[in-house]
């Protein structure tokens, strides 16, 4: 069920500023923009903005993606054009292009995309007929990515637009490549790690998974995009525009799957409509998916014990992104026995998506309890909302690790964005390993003592 009441109405607490929320669990949409660029090799951000977006984004976005660093094209090796008051009053078309002559001088890229914030927005400046003055040389395009129009998913799908109108070209079609959208760079914090064992699980069944982000390759990749037979968006929401355009643009059918596919069911569930759609032959795909199957079951029983002895059938709070919460409750619920209580929604996903959502956390949730579904992307609503409740593990975000002690003292681990008690680099709970990953990591919250 979803929670129909807000919070002032149920009296948790009286909200002065109603407009104002603390510590949401996304950026602007420069962010997103600035996100993918910088997770795709090769490719070089050129911020148009103030000086202050893009270190923001450092410690905002970055580092609070696992503390990761951004690479040599990210963080203060970034041009920028540190826009200040003269540039308001005078306009700065011409230092951006002096920018963009630099930056094609000095940092070597396969593309470069110029990225522009809230101030360029304001005053107005064209920076496409900036932008339009390169056409000799690597591709240079730009993205409008006005703080105040959108959140970080709103900059990867305006990333993606820009991408789709000003790079991409028809393309024959290449059999049984597959493009996978809906996974943003270091906003999902576990986006290296997935991707790859999603290229390797999609490579058994004889299908080129073309990853954009995190491949040395990249810039080409993204180049392929119109090229694929298939796209294939990983999320009840983001990027279903993405591919909708594509589709009209390119002729690519596309499919719609949840979440990253966490455990042994999901993963054969996401394999199983890929092979469908692309009409691969069932018994080569039912081979490797028995193969899969029956490696990840006898992983699971090394950890039956420390499970069954330490923390069984346990009521558990997810606080996540849409994608993130449906696969790993999904996996809990459905593979695990963990009886999911209750399930925050952390993007602030557009209401017509959200009954799907729901749907996903109580239709496919194979147990008895279903859990509470809320949408709130408020730090401190969703610590209201925790409160009061019988869980004895909680799967968030790392602002949850200090106040664990006011929810039971539940044990807590960190696997949504922000996550900054922990680095993650390679980790994954994609595919059919996934699973057994993320119960060693939950597992390891309380074994010992020694």
């Amino acid at each position: 069920m979803i929670a129909e009441k807000t919070i002032a109405e149920e009296g948790l607490i009286k909200i002065k500023y109603p407009e104002v929320q603390e510590a949401p669990r996304y950026s602007c949409s420069l962010s997103g923009a600035y996100a993918a660029v910088v997770g795709l090799y090769g490719a070089v951000p050129i911020l148009h903005s103030g000086g202050g977006c893009g270190i923001g984004q450092l410690f905002g976005q970055f580092y609070a993606g696992g503390e990761n660093s951004p690479g040599n094209q990210g963080g203060t090796s970034t041009p920028c054009t540190s826009l200040v008051e003269q540039n308001v009053i005078f306009g700065a078309e011409d230092k951006l292009r002096r920018l963009i002559e630099s930056s094609l001088e000095l940092m070597k890229g396969g593309m470069y995309v110029v990225i522009s914030g809230c101030v360029p927005a304001l005053i107005g400046d064209d920076i496409e007929s900036v932008v339009k003055k390169f056409k000799d040389g690597p591709p240079v395009i730009y993205v409008k990515t006005a703080g105040f129009s959108g959140n970080t998913y709103t900059g990867y799908e305006q990333f993606f637009d820009a991408v789709i109108d000003q790079l991409l070209i028809p393309q024959p079609k290449q059999k049984r490549l597959i493009n996978i959208l809906g996974v943003v760079p270091f906003q999902h914090v576990f986006w290296k790690g997935d991707l790859e064992k999603l290229k390797e699980i999609f490579k058994k069944i004889g299908v080129e998974a073309n990853v954009i982000f995190g491949e040395f390759e990249g810039v080409n990749n993204l180049k392929k995009i119109s090229a694929a037979e298939l796209n294939v968006v990983l999320s009840p929401w983001l990027s279903h525009k993405t591919a909708e355009k594509l589709s009209q643009r390119f002729g690519t059918p596309y499919i719609t799957f949840p979440s990253v596919p966490v455990g042994p069911k999901e993963t054969t569930g996401l394999l199983q409509a890929v092979a469908k759609k692309l009409k691969l032959s069932k018994d080569k795909v039912q081979a490797v998916i028995d193969a899969e199957e029956r490696i990840a079951y006898r992983h699971a029983e090394y950890f039956g014990d420390p499970l069954l002895i330490g923390l069984p059938h346990t009521y558990t709070a997810v606080v996540a992104d849409s994608a993130t919460a449906i696969g790993i409750t999904q996996y809990a619920a459905n593979e695990v026995g963990y009886l999911p209580e209750i399930v925050i929604i952390t993007d602030s996903p557009p209401e017509e998506y959200r009954k799907d959502i729901i749907h996903e956390l109580s239709d496919n949730i194979e147990c008895v309890v279903k859990p509470e579904v809320i949408f709130e992307s408020d730090s401190h609503k969703i610590r209201q909302r925790l409160r009061n409740r019988s869980f004895l593990l909680l799967l968030a975000s790392s602002l949850e690790k200090h106040i664990t002690g006011e929810f039971n003292h539940a044990l807590h681990l960190s696997v949504s964005f922000p996550i900054l008690d922990r680095a993650v680099v390679e980790r994954s709970y994609a595919g059919y390993r996934g699973g057994t990953i993320l119960m060693e990591d939950i597992i390891s919250k309380y074994v010992g003592p020694l």
